[in-house]
C-alpha cells in the first residue's frame, strides 16, 4: 500500500468517523444537551442557523478530503491535504481551550489533532511521483 492518495483518503475517513462519534457523545452530555435545548442561552454564541451552517461547512472539509485525496493530481492533492489538515488541527486546538471541555472531547481532540498533524506531515513529505515509472498508454 504505497499509494499516498489511498492512505490520505483512509486517514480522512478515520478522522471523519472520530469527529462524528465525538459529536454524538457530546450531544449525550447533559450540560451540552441542556444548552442545545435552550438555543444557546443568552451567550454571544447563540445556536442559530448561521452557526449551524458554519459547523456544517467545517465538518464538510474532512468529508470532501476523502474524495479529493483520491482524485486530485499530485500538486493540488498535496497542498489540499496540507491546508485542510493544518486548518482542522488549528480549529480543534482552539476548541479545547474552553474551561467546560469534557474528558471524552479532550480524548477525541488529541486523536484528531494527532491525525491532522500526521496528514500534514505525510503530505509535506510526499515527493513528486517519478514520471518515468508510469506506464504510458498509446
Amino acid at each position: 500500500m504505497n499509494d499516498k492518495r489511498v492512505i490520505l483518503s483512509i486517514l480522512w475517513i478515520f478522522l471523519s468517523v472520530n469527529y462524528i462519534f465525538c459529536d454524538v457523545l457530546s450531544i449525550m452530555d447533559p450540560g451540552f444537551f441542556k444548552l442545545l435545548m435552550s438555543g444557546g442561552g443568552e451567550s454571544v454564541n447563540q445556536i442559530n442557523q448561521g452557526l449551524l451552517l458554519g459547523f456544517a461547512i467545517l465538518v464538510e472539509i474532512p468529508f470532501a478530503m476523502i474524495i479529493l485525496s483520491r482524485l486530485l493530481h499530485y500538486r493540488a492533492n498535496r497542498w489540499a491535504n496540507i491546508i485542510a489538515g493544518s486548518f482542522m488541527a488549528v480549529i480543534q486546538l482552539l476548541s479545547i481551550v474552553d474551561d467546560k471541555v469534557t474528558l471524552h472531547y479532550i480524548f477525541y481532540s488529541v486523536i484528531e489533532i494527532g491525525c491532522n498533524s500526521f496528514i500534514v506531515w505525510y503530505a509535506w513529505k510526499w515527493s513528486k511521483p517519478d514520471e518515468s515509472l508510469k506506464i504510458k498508454s498509446n
